[in-house]
């Protein structure tokens, strides 16, 4: 049984690096439709003004114009402290006046998990709708929410999503989810629900049906166990032509490139890179131009170091 398991994740492994063989096509360039994960400083009063200035000054010489802004976390009953977040409505202020192009949304989550956010409670439910608002009334421009692990399938956060999605198209504002990873080929979801895991992954049907219910897609393509550069990239190709199949036109998609460096097992640091990421979201793209609003997000900003952004901006910006 094991001899054959290691049989399946070495081809595997070889198919992924097969996928990222080829040369992109010098139109899979960004369009101006990136977005990026900041970090809790920014709300919490450990930023300054200065801070913002350089914030400013190096948006302006990306194509980032969504900002993920960590403003939470939930409490475990779907509620939100607005004392994590002092300075949010300074902060959202500060770039509206000198990025007017540039949304902020508060970026929210928890973990849906027993003993902690219980999804299925019509209570938790309600919570988490007002908790969208409150933030609303700070000033931001929508709501990102990032919940994880969340199993393929699950309804309940297509309820969460619906029911956030009226309290944000009546304020005229967004709301962007953080989908978890994506199968690279069609039926490994159904087989990863047979092996005992932590890992959830999603299929194209049920990505879909989450997309259906907000304004903009960020899919989490990273933390993926790697262990090399061209299978990473093989696989972000991969997930990436699903994702364009999978999720609706008129739903903003960003995909996820890792722009940080911690080592663990969902992430090797050496593999999983930006300059792979952004190799793997232009071979997907192929030589057609994009008519929908699309980009990359990277995660996040206190990690993220000069090569990275050197491999963006040589990558896929300039």
């Amino acid at each position: 049984m094991l001899g054959s398991v290691a049989l399946l994740v070495a081809a595997a492994l070889v198919a992924l690096s097969i996928e990222s063989s080829g040369t992109p096509a010098a139109s899979a360039r960004g369009t101006g439709h990136d977005a990026e994960w900041l970090g809790h400083a920014w709300v919490d009063g450990r930023k300054s003004q200065s801070d913002v200035d350089d914030l400013v000054a190096w948006l302006r010489t990306t194509g980032i114009r969504d900002l993920f802004v960590h403003s939470g976390p939930f409490n475990d009953d779907g509620t939100l402290d607005p004392a994590v977040r002092p300075r949010g409505r300074w902060f959202v202020d500060a770039i509206h006046q000198a990025l007017p192009g540039v949304r902020v949304q508060a970026w929210l989550g928890a973990h849906p998990v027993p003993g902690e956010l219980d999804f299925a409670l019509a209570s938790t439910q309600a919570n988490l709708s007002t908790s969208a608002a409150q933030v609303l009334d700070d000033g931001f421009d929508g709501v990102h929410y990032d919940f994880e692990p969340v199993v393929d399938g699950d309804p309940d956060l297509l309820t969460v999503l619906r029911q956030a999605h009226e309290v944000t198209r009546a304020r005229g504002a967004v709301l962007s989810v953080s989908a978890v990873h994506t199968e690279p080929w069609r039926g490994m979801t159904v087989g990863l629900a047979m092996v005992p895991t932590s890992l959830a992954l999603w299929s194209a049907g049920y990505l879909r049906q989450v997309a259906l219910e907000v304004d903009q897609v960020a899919l989490m393509a990273y933390d993926t166990s790697l262990p090399s550069q061209a299978a990473y990239a093989g696989y972000v190709r991969r997930v990436t032509e699903a994702a364009l199949q999978a999720v609706p036109e008129e739903v903003a998609l960003f995909i996820g490139i890792p722009a940080y460096h911690d080592e663990h097992p969902f992430h090797h640091r050496q593999a999983e890179t930006v300059a792979a990421a952004v190799r793997g979201v232009r071979l997907a793209m192929g030589d057609t131009a994009l008519t929908r609003e699309f980009g990359v997000a990277a995660y996040v900003d206190f990690a993220a170091t000069a090569e990275d952004w050197a491999a963006y901006r040589e990558g896929w910006h300039d």
